[in-house]
Protein backbone atom coordinates (compact mmCIF):
# COMPACT_ATOMS: atom_id res chain seq x y z
CA UNK A 1 0.00 0.00 0.00
CA UNK A 2 1.63 3.44 -0.74
CA UNK A 3 2.18 5.96 1.97
CA UNK A 4 -0.04 8.82 0.92
CA UNK A 5 -2.90 6.01 0.28
CA UNK A 6 -2.33 4.56 3.97
CA UNK A 7 -2.21 8.30 5.07
CA UNK A 8 -5.57 9.28 3.39
CA UNK A 9 -7.51 6.35 4.86
CA UNK A 10 -6.08 6.15 8.28
CA UNK A 11 -6.89 10.44 7.93
CA UNK A 12 -10.42 9.38 7.37
CA UNK A 13 -10.78 6.98 10.43
CA UNK A 14 -8.91 9.35 12.44
CA UNK A 15 -11.22 12.22 12.11
CA UNK A 16 -14.52 9.96 12.16
CA UNK A 17 -13.91 7.61 15.34
CA UNK A 18 -10.75 9.00 17.29
CA UNK A 19 -8.94 5.46 16.27
CA UNK A 20 -4.86 6.51 15.24
CA UNK A 21 -3.52 4.00 13.24
CA UNK A 22 0.19 3.63 13.32
CA UNK A 23 1.99 2.67 9.95
CA UNK A 24 2.78 -0.80 11.83
CA UNK A 25 -0.68 -1.31 11.37
CA UNK A 26 -1.08 -1.01 7.21
CA UNK A 27 -1.48 -5.26 7.20
CA UNK A 28 -4.82 -4.31 9.26
CA UNK A 29 -6.04 -1.35 6.87
CA UNK A 30 -5.57 -3.76 3.89
CA UNK A 31 -7.25 -7.03 5.60
CA UNK A 32 -10.26 -4.70 6.91
CA UNK A 33 -10.98 -2.85 3.43
CA UNK A 34 -10.11 -5.05 0.94
CA UNK A 35 -13.70 -6.85 1.49
CA UNK A 36 -15.34 -3.00 0.52
CA UNK A 37 -12.94 -2.91 -2.68
CA UNK A 38 -14.05 -6.27 -3.71
CA UNK A 39 -18.02 -5.44 -2.40
CA UNK A 40 -17.71 -2.18 -4.55
CA UNK A 41 -15.94 -4.10 -7.56
CA UNK A 42 -12.56 -1.85 -7.27
CA UNK A 43 -9.42 -2.96 -8.34
CA UNK A 44 -7.52 -2.66 -5.28
CA UNK A 45 -6.85 0.42 -2.31
CA UNK A 46 -5.48 2.76 -4.95
CA UNK A 47 -8.82 2.62 -6.12
CA UNK A 48 -10.65 3.14 -3.29
CA UNK A 49 -8.27 6.18 -1.90
CA UNK A 50 -8.86 7.93 -5.03
CA UNK A 51 -12.56 7.39 -4.70
CA UNK A 52 -12.33 9.14 -1.04
CA UNK A 53 -10.14 12.03 -2.42
CA UNK A 54 -11.98 12.76 -5.32
CA UNK A 55 -15.78 12.40 -3.85
CA UNK A 56 -15.83 12.56 -0.39
CA UNK A 57 -18.59 10.53 -0.62
CA UNK A 58 -20.02 10.27 3.29
CA UNK A 59 -21.27 6.13 2.64
CA UNK A 60 -17.75 5.35 1.65
CA UNK A 61 -16.10 7.10 4.47
CA UNK A 62 -18.52 5.73 7.09
CA UNK A 63 -18.31 2.01 5.62
CA UNK A 64 -14.53 2.77 6.05
CA UNK A 65 -14.73 3.28 9.35
CA UNK A 66 -16.83 1.20 10.64
CA UNK A 67 -14.53 -1.89 8.65
CA UNK A 68 -11.69 -0.39 11.02
CA UNK A 69 -13.19 0.29 14.56
CA UNK A 70 -15.27 -2.88 14.20
CA UNK A 71 -13.16 -4.46 17.22
CA UNK A 72 -13.26 -8.05 19.09
CA UNK A 73 -15.38 -8.84 22.23
CA UNK A 74 -16.76 -11.45 24.27
CA UNK A 75 -19.04 -12.16 27.01
CA UNK A 76 -17.92 -11.57 30.83
CA UNK A 77 -14.48 -10.85 28.98
CA UNK A 78 -11.46 -10.51 31.38
CA UNK A 79 -14.15 -11.67 34.20
CA UNK A 80 -12.64 -9.54 37.20
CA UNK A 81 -15.34 -6.68 35.82
CA UNK A 82 -18.36 -8.51 36.28
CA UNK A 83 -17.34 -10.32 39.58
CA UNK A 84 -17.12 -6.49 40.55
CA UNK A 85 -19.79 -5.30 39.12
CA UNK A 86 -21.86 -8.21 40.54
CA UNK A 87 -20.23 -8.71 44.31
CA UNK A 88 -19.47 -4.67 44.96
CA UNK A 89 -20.86 -2.23 42.63
CA UNK A 90 -24.67 -3.61 42.37
CA UNK A 91 -25.07 -4.43 46.07
CA UNK A 92 -23.77 -1.17 46.78
CA UNK A 93 -26.21 0.45 44.49
CA UNK A 94 -29.03 -1.29 46.10
CA UNK A 95 -28.37 0.41 49.04
CA UNK A 96 -28.03 3.87 47.83
CA UNK A 97 -30.45 3.58 44.95
CA UNK A 98 -33.52 2.89 47.49
CA UNK A 99 -35.56 5.12 47.62
CA UNK A 100 -35.68 5.78 43.57
CA UNK A 101 -35.28 2.15 42.66
CA UNK A 102 -33.63 3.05 39.43
CA UNK A 103 -29.94 2.21 38.27
CA UNK A 104 -28.63 3.22 34.48
CA UNK A 105 -26.02 0.85 33.33
CA UNK A 106 -23.95 2.50 30.11
CA UNK A 107 -21.96 -0.02 27.99
CA UNK A 108 -19.96 2.45 25.96
CA UNK A 109 -18.41 1.03 22.19
CA UNK A 110 -20.57 -1.77 22.93
CA UNK A 111 -19.86 -3.87 19.36
CA UNK A 112 -22.29 -6.50 18.72
CA UNK A 113 -23.59 -6.42 22.41
CA UNK A 114 -21.59 -9.11 24.35
CA UNK A 115 -20.65 -6.73 27.17
CA UNK A 116 -24.04 -5.48 27.62
CA UNK A 117 -26.28 -8.67 27.72
CA UNK A 118 -23.27 -10.50 30.04
CA UNK A 119 -24.70 -7.85 32.77
CA UNK A 120 -28.18 -8.24 31.88
CA UNK A 121 -27.65 -12.26 33.00
CA UNK A 122 -25.80 -11.01 36.07
CA UNK A 123 -29.18 -8.83 36.58
CA UNK A 124 -31.24 -11.49 35.63
CA UNK A 125 -29.27 -13.65 38.15
CA UNK A 126 -29.93 -11.11 41.13
CA UNK A 127 -33.83 -10.53 40.15
CA UNK A 128 -35.06 -11.30 43.40
CA UNK A 129 -33.45 -8.61 44.47
CA UNK A 130 -34.34 -6.35 42.00
CA UNK A 131 -38.11 -7.03 42.51
CA UNK A 132 -39.77 -3.40 41.90
CA UNK A 133 -36.42 -1.52 40.59
CA UNK A 134 -36.10 -0.45 36.61
CA UNK A 135 -32.96 -0.96 35.36
CA UNK A 136 -31.60 0.47 32.06
CA UNK A 137 -28.89 -0.85 29.99
CA UNK A 138 -27.93 1.66 27.46
CA UNK A 139 -25.32 -0.10 24.53
CA UNK A 140 -23.61 2.56 22.13
CA UNK A 141 -21.97 1.87 19.11
CA UNK A 142 -20.64 4.11 16.07
CA UNK A 143 -20.70 1.18 13.51
CA UNK A 144 -24.59 0.69 12.25
CA UNK A 145 -24.16 -3.10 11.44
CA UNK A 146 -22.86 -4.33 14.92
CA UNK A 147 -25.53 -2.59 16.58
CA UNK A 148 -28.24 -4.00 14.48
CA UNK A 149 -26.41 -7.20 15.64
CA UNK A 150 -26.64 -6.50 19.12
CA UNK A 151 -30.14 -5.75 18.93
CA UNK A 152 -30.81 -8.98 17.34
CA UNK A 153 -28.39 -11.30 19.99
CA UNK A 154 -27.47 -13.86 17.77
CA UNK A 155 -24.43 -15.42 18.01
CA UNK A 156 -22.70 -18.01 16.33
CA UNK A 157 -21.20 -21.31 17.96
CA UNK A 158 -17.63 -19.71 18.63
CA UNK A 159 -19.05 -16.82 20.09
CA UNK A 160 -21.28 -18.44 22.69
CA UNK A 161 -18.20 -20.72 23.51
CA UNK A 162 -15.72 -17.29 24.11
CA UNK A 163 -16.48 -16.63 28.22
CA UNK A 164 -20.08 -17.75 28.33
CA UNK A 165 -20.66 -20.53 30.77
CA UNK A 166 -22.32 -23.44 29.85
CA UNK A 167 -25.38 -23.06 32.42
CA UNK A 168 -25.83 -19.30 31.30
CA UNK A 169 -25.70 -20.17 27.70
CA UNK A 170 -28.89 -23.33 28.21
CA UNK A 171 -30.59 -20.58 30.54
CA UNK A 172 -30.77 -17.76 28.54
CA UNK A 173 -29.92 -18.71 24.89
CA UNK A 174 -32.75 -20.34 22.26
CA UNK A 175 -30.80 -22.33 19.56
CA UNK A 176 -31.37 -22.08 16.02
CA UNK A 177 -29.10 -24.42 13.19
CA UNK A 178 -25.68 -23.32 13.87
CA UNK A 179 -27.08 -19.82 15.81
CA UNK A 180 -27.69 -19.17 18.88
CA UNK A 181 -29.92 -15.77 20.04
CA UNK A 182 -30.73 -14.21 23.50
CA UNK A 183 -34.17 -14.94 24.96
CA UNK A 184 -36.39 -12.14 24.09
CA UNK A 185 -36.53 -10.74 28.18
CA UNK A 186 -32.76 -10.16 28.00
CA UNK A 187 -33.16 -8.75 24.83
CA UNK A 188 -35.69 -6.42 26.41
CA UNK A 189 -33.02 -5.50 29.17
CA UNK A 190 -31.15 -4.14 26.75
CA UNK A 191 -31.18 -1.01 24.42
CA UNK A 192 -29.28 0.16 21.60
CA UNK A 193 -27.97 2.85 19.42
CA UNK A 194 -26.07 4.01 17.22
CA UNK A 195 -23.37 6.62 18.76
CA UNK A 196 -20.11 7.94 18.05
CA UNK A 197 -17.86 8.59 20.90
CA UNK A 198 -16.34 12.00 19.06
CA UNK A 199 -20.12 12.81 18.08
CA UNK A 200 -23.01 14.10 20.07
CA UNK A 201 -24.18 12.89 23.62
CA UNK A 202 -26.99 15.20 24.41
CA UNK A 203 -29.40 12.31 24.42
CA UNK A 204 -28.05 9.99 26.63
CA UNK A 205 -28.42 11.13 30.25
CA UNK A 206 -26.66 10.35 33.66
CA UNK A 207 -25.62 7.17 34.79
CA UNK A 208 -24.92 5.27 37.49
CA UNK A 209 -22.25 2.58 36.01
CA UNK A 210 -20.46 3.24 32.74
CA UNK A 211 -18.69 0.46 31.15
CA UNK A 212 -15.43 2.01 28.86
CA UNK A 213 -13.23 -0.85 28.48
CA UNK A 214 -10.71 -1.52 25.87
CA UNK A 215 -11.87 1.97 23.97
CA UNK A 216 -9.51 4.45 25.10
CA UNK A 217 -6.35 1.67 24.32
CA UNK A 218 -7.25 2.77 20.67
CA UNK A 219 -7.38 6.88 21.16
CA UNK A 220 -4.31 10.21 21.31
CA UNK A 221 -4.02 10.94 24.50
CA UNK A 222 -6.27 14.47 24.15
CA UNK A 223 -8.95 12.13 23.20
CA UNK A 224 -8.48 10.15 25.99
CA UNK A 225 -8.72 12.94 28.33
CA UNK A 226 -11.65 14.63 26.38
CA UNK A 227 -14.12 11.33 26.41
CA UNK A 228 -13.39 10.57 30.22
CA UNK A 229 -14.14 14.61 30.96
CA UNK A 230 -17.48 13.83 29.39
CA UNK A 231 -17.80 10.89 30.89
CA UNK A 232 -17.78 12.47 34.27
CA UNK A 233 -20.36 14.47 32.99
CA UNK A 234 -22.67 12.06 32.24
CA UNK A 235 -21.46 9.99 35.38
CA UNK A 236 -23.94 10.34 38.95
CA UNK A 237 -21.47 12.17 41.81
CA UNK A 238 -21.32 8.67 43.34
CA UNK A 239 -20.93 6.07 40.13
CA UNK A 240 -19.14 4.06 38.91
CA UNK A 241 -17.00 3.88 35.76
CA UNK A 242 -14.99 0.51 34.20
CA UNK A 243 -12.05 0.65 32.20
CA UNK A 244 -10.24 -1.86 30.59
CA UNK A 245 -6.66 -3.69 32.31
CA UNK A 246 -4.33 -1.34 30.41
CA UNK A 247 -6.03 1.49 30.84
CA UNK A 248 -6.39 4.23 33.21
CA UNK A 249 -6.87 7.89 34.12
CA UNK A 250 -3.24 8.84 35.57
CA UNK A 251 -1.91 11.85 33.78
CA UNK A 252 -5.21 12.27 31.37
CA UNK A 253 -7.78 13.72 33.94
CA UNK A 254 -8.34 14.56 37.64
CA UNK A 255 -11.90 14.09 37.54
CA UNK A 256 -11.57 10.71 38.71
CA UNK A 257 -9.79 8.28 41.49
CA UNK A 258 -9.56 4.62 41.83
CA UNK A 259 -10.89 3.04 44.55
CA UNK A 260 -7.88 1.97 46.73
CA UNK A 261 -10.62 -1.45 48.56
CA UNK A 262 -11.45 -2.25 45.04
CA UNK A 263 -9.24 -1.70 42.08
CA UNK A 264 -10.03 -1.48 39.09
CA UNK A 265 -13.25 0.87 40.12
CA UNK A 266 -13.06 4.74 39.26
CA UNK A 267 -15.25 7.19 40.95
CA UNK A 268 -15.62 10.80 40.91
CA UNK A 269 -12.51 12.72 42.04
CA UNK A 270 -15.35 14.46 44.53
CA UNK A 271 -16.96 11.00 45.61
CA UNK A 272 -16.73 10.68 49.52
CA UNK A 273 -13.43 8.78 50.45
CA UNK A 274 -15.24 6.36 52.79
CA UNK A 275 -18.62 5.78 50.63
CA UNK A 276 -17.10 2.87 49.20
CA UNK A 277 -15.27 1.42 52.66
CA UNK A 278 -18.04 -0.58 53.84
CA UNK A 279 -19.51 -1.73 50.16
Amino acid sequence: MRQEDFDLLAGVVKQRSGLVLGRDKAYLVESRLMPLVRKWNLKDLEELSAQVRAKRDEKVMAAITEAMTTNETYFFRDLKPFDQFRKVVLPHLLKVRAAKKHIRIWSSACSTGQEAYSLAMILSEEAAKLAGWKVDIIGTDLSTEVVERAKLGIYNQFEVQRGLPVTLLIKYFQQNGDKWQINEKLREMAQFRLMNLLGDWGALGSFDVVFCRNVLIYFEPSTKTGILERISDHLAPDGVLFLGGAEAVLNLTNRFKIVDAHKGLYVPAACPADLWKAA
